[in-house]
């Protein structure tokens, strides 16, 4: 399957899109398209102020779609995300008012703030991207994308995420600080105001979900898909780890580089891809061991040193 050069210039302009607000970040934003591409959802950790909810809202200004940001609290519902059914007297029925999840691209921002009830609202959309109300599914329009934010360092009012929902983001992603080069650009380019209120769309939603369907033709080989499964259950064994990564991580991981090699010009998935993008899609799904927190092991450390004990294949391009 040839790779389609036009969908090849599309992803090249909503690169060029993000890349003119968000300084410095070409591979951030390279996985983020990745995990659009490969219907899934992103979790990006972050201190505040580093442009996190920049980075989604320029995605969502790049393609002519809808985008609904959530500003998550301890006082939000789950009403207030799926949306509810209010009774209509003069047609004396019950009519469905959408949510802000009813989107395409949704902003979560700061995620952890939200109550444990408000933010199990969201797994079913994560996982069958529809809604249930009083009984009535409601199908999400497609493409859809969950894009959330928390801060790692202020944990005063916020509630973890549990793992069944931590589970269901494709990639976690950190921006950190820009360097010094890149913080001065920033500042010049913010003189006359946000760049991201600059933005125009350079695609439509149509083109994304055409796209995604293409990415499910890339070739994986069976001898990189045993490579993938060797690292997935490695994490399972690991010494420092109490729960591993799940069969949905093997999906996650197989899904995310196919779309990474079709972005790269490939239709066929490399050892490389899986060695890349395997700590940002696995890091977060593992739990480890209240000894290993102590020794201060970290998911990130566990996952480098499963990538090096593991042989890579070698594989002939196709």
């Amino acid at each position: 399957m040839p790779v389609n050069q036009s969908s090849i210039q599309m992803i090249s302009a909503v690169r060029s899109n993000l890349e003119s607000c968000i300084f410095g970040k070409s591979f951030e934003i390279q996985l983020l398209l990745t995990a659009l591409l490969a219907e899934g959802h992103v979790l990006i950790e972050d201190v505040p102020g580093t442009g996190k909810t920049q980075l989604i809202k320029a995605l969502a200004k790049s393609m002519s779609g809808d985008y609904r940001r959530i500003q998550c609290n301890p006082d939000i519902l789950p009403s207030d995300i799926t949306g509810v059914s209010i009774f209509h007297p003069r047609e004396e029925e019950f009519k469905f008012r959408p949510g802000p999840v009813m989107t395409n691209i949704l902003l979560a921002d700061e995620i952890n703030r939200a109550t444990t009830k408000t933010q199990s609202a969201l797994l079913e959309v994560m996982e069958e991207r529809n809604v249930t109300v009083d009984g009535e599914t409601f199908e999400l329009p497609r493409p859809f994308m969950l894009c959330a934010t928390q801060n790692p360092i202020d944990f005063e009012g916020t509630y973890m995420l549990p793992e069944a929902q931590l589970d269901r983001f494709m990639m976690k992603i950190k921006l950190g600080y820009p360097d010094v080069a890149t913080e001065k650009n920033l500042l010049h380019q913010h003189k006359q105001g946000q760049p991201v209120d600059r933005l125009k769309p350079v695609t439509h939603m149509d083109q994304v979900t055409m796209i995604q369907d293409e990415i499910k033709d890339v070739h994986f080989d069976d001898t990189i898909m045993d490579y993938l499964l060797s690292i997935v259950r490695r994490t399972r064994e690991h010494v420092s780890v109490m729960l591993g990564a799940s069969p949905r991580a093997s999906l996650s991981l197989m899904m995310a580089c196919k779309a990474y090699a079709y972005i790269n010009q490939r239709d066929y998935v490399l050892p490389d891809d899986v060695k890349l993008l395997a700590p940002y899609v696995l890091s977060h799904r593992i739990i480890l061991r209240p000894e290993s927190r102590l020794d201060h092991v970290s998911s990130e450390v566990v996952i480098k040193d499963i990538l090096q004990q593991v042989s890579v294949p070698v594989a002939m391009e196709r």
